[in-house]
C-alpha cells in the first residue's frame, strides 16, 4: 500500500500543481515539486492510500489509456515520489 506521508500537501497555483511540505516536514524537505494534472490526479488517490494496481486502474478509467502506458506512467510517478521521500 502506498500513501502520501503526513505533512505534504498539494496546491494548484495558476494551473500548476505544487507539492509542499508543511509543519515538521519542512525540516526534512525544503522546497517544492511541481507535477502535472495526471500526477495531481494520482496524488489525490495516494492521499487515501492505494496500491500501484489501483493507480493503474484509475488512469485507465480516467484517461482511457492502455494498460502498458498506465503501468509505465504509474511506475515513473511512484518512483519520483518515493525518490523525493513523499510516500510511505
Amino acid at each position: 500500500m502506498l500513501k502520501v506521508k503526513t505533512g505534504f500537501i498539494l496546491r494548484e497555483v495558476s494551473e500548476t500543481f505544487i507539492v509542499l511540505a508543511v509543519g515538521e516536514r519542512v525540516k526534512e524537505f525544503n522546497g517544492m515539486i511541481t507535477i502535472n494534472e495526471t500526477g495531481a490526479y494520482l496524488w489525490k488517490i495516494l492521499e487515501k492510500g492505494a496500491t500501484a494496481e489501483d493507480l493503474v486502474s484509475a488512469l485507465i478509467e480516467e484517461y482511457g489509456i492502455d494498460k502498458e502506458l498506465a503501468v509505465k506512467d504509474v511506475d515513473a510517478f511512484v518512483n519520483k515520489m518515493k525518490g523525493a521521500g513523499l510516500l510511505e
